[in-house]
């Protein structure tokens, strides 16, 4: 498979960056952080995944060397003097083909004010100074689960809010369903964007998230829930006049428990008011469970609210301790189209100012969870920040007249934690700065081939909460 040689997963140009570093080069260190985005913090989550996929034990065989050297020979026109033959050679002679590299990271889960140091990289062989970039293309992909973690978590709070203001907070970790498998480019993102979506809740259709949680994060069953659906296929082949009937068949197949039905077919008005509301009405309050009815189509905060009215005329509702009219408990509503960040804070607006609680409607978020984003969205950026030269510690950073935004920071930096419970800052030093005996954040997570941390899921939940709570944007 493709994946499976480490000496292929980069740039291109990275391959002949080998004789590019200045003469007596014995170090290179570099920093990963996010230099701004749509939020003022990122949740870190994903480098555990990568290093035990991509970079554990021995990654470095005969077989791989001569693997790429014939491949960059070819992709760099038939030049046989770009490949590092001999540092390749090198790392499978002296170190047994394990990658001599330190990676320092911030404890995965963590919430991080932007322009800080998330992850640190180092060579720890002299001889491989050039290593510790080459391994930039594929650190640098952390940037895709923690965006998602980020994501999903500022929905967390923002459900929070409202729940805080009208509803039961209880209700939260079911709030934000994943519906993206299919909007995302590969499997392999639908695994860890959908883990990284699942230290914030616990609503999922997204399978392979579990096993990703399971087999990078030692997670235990049950990690996430899903209930029984329809979609438009097993709706619409029972034929526009027998929609009840479809409706039905899900009430019968499905007698207790939750049951979601997908009701915008053809009329989602109709189906509320007359389908379910008054031909299936019994059904559906005799039954063990709760109905949860999915429009579909339209202008999300309109046909939400109007859907509440219906359901709360033909199934009644109650108001609860805060004042706000909370459904018969037979029925729920999720709404699974058109769902990002701003179109929930809409519909939750609208929901309330109508006098209905965030309790009765869920959300499902397919590709503005999973797909939706890019590297720019929290503008992450790897870059080297010092160098061993000639025995001498030089400081390295960029500073382009063009873009003040790019400006790196020099020197080998260590991650602070100051203030007392909460909230706290955080604060990026260098590593010969005084901070008055505060630990420096980065734990030190992988060294010369080997994990030297190794994370359960269920502690980079907690770990979330604790400091999603603590943590002031600076």
């Amino acid at each position: 498979m493709f994946q499976d040689n480490i000496l292929l997963l980069t740039d291109s140009y990275k391959q002949s960056h080998y004789k590019q570093y200045p003469p007596n080069t014995t170090e290179i260190y570099s920093h990963f952080e996010s230099r701004g985005g749509e939020f003022p913090a990122t949740v870190f989550f994903g480098l555990q995944y990568f290093l035990k996929q991509y970079l554990s034990g021995i990654v470095v065989t005969e077989e791989k060397i001569k693997e790429a050297e014939e491949i960059c020979k070819q992709h760099f026109f038939g030049n046989d003097n770009i490949f590092n033959r001999s540092g390749w050679e090198y790392i499978l002679k002296n170190h047994g083909g394990i990658l001599p590299l330190e990676i320092k990271a911030v404890p995965e889960g963590s919430k991080i004010p932007v322009h800080n140091i998330l992850m640190s990289v180092r060579n720890t062989d002299p001889n491989c100074y050039w290593l510790t970039n080459f391994v930039e293309s594929l650190l640098v992909q952390t940037w895709y689960p923690t965006t998602v973690a980020t994501i999903s978590h500022e929905i967390r709070q923002l459900i929070w809010k409202y729940l805080n203001i009208n509803g039961d907070v209880s209700l939260l970790p079911y709030k934000l369903h994943d519906f993206g498998f299919r909007g995302v480019s590969s499997v392999e993102s639908a695994g860890i964007g959908g883990a990284a979506h699942l230290i914030n809740f616990r609503g999922t259709d997204t399978i392979v998230s579990m096993l990703v949680a399971r087999d990078y994060y030692n997670a235990k069953y049950p990690i996430a829930e899903s209930i029984p659906a329809s979609e438009h296929s097993t709706i619409t082949s029972w034929m526009r006049e027998n929609e009840v009937k479809a409706f039905e068949n899900m009430l019968t197949a499905y007698p207790e428990g939750f049951v979601a039905i997908v009701s915008d077919s053809f009329n989602i008005y109709n189906a509320c008011e007359i389908l379910l509301g008054e031909i299936l009405r019994d059904k559906v309050l005799n039954r063990n469970g709760t109905v949860v009815i999915r429009p579909d189509s339209g202008y999300p905060p309109e046909v939400v609210v109007k859907v509440l009215n219906i359901l709360g005329e033909k199934f009644g509702y109650r108001c609860n301790n805060k004042g706000f009219k909370v459904l018969n408990d037979h029925v729920r509503v999720i709404q699974g189209d058109g769902v990002d960040f701003e179109m929930i804070n809409k519909i939750l607006t609208r929901v309330q100012d109508n006098g209905w609680s965030a309790d009765n409607i869920a959300f499902g978020m397919g590709g503005a969870l999973l797909q939706k984003l890019n590297r720019d969205t929290q503008k992450f950026a790897f870059k080297c920040s010092a160098a061993v030269i000639d025995g001498q510690l030089v400081e390295v950073y960029k500073e382009p007249i063009t873009d003040k935004e790019k400006n790196s920071k020099p020197g080998k930096l260590k991650l602070v934690e100051t203030g007392s419970s909460s909230p706290i800052k955080y604060i990026t030093v260098k590593n010969d700065v005084t901070t008055e005996n505060l630990q420096d954040v980065l734990q030190t997570v992988f060294l010369d081939g080997m994990l030297t941390v190794d994370e359960s899921f269920e502690t980079i939940r907690t770990r979330n909460r604790v400091t999603a709570n603590r943590t002031i944007h600076i």
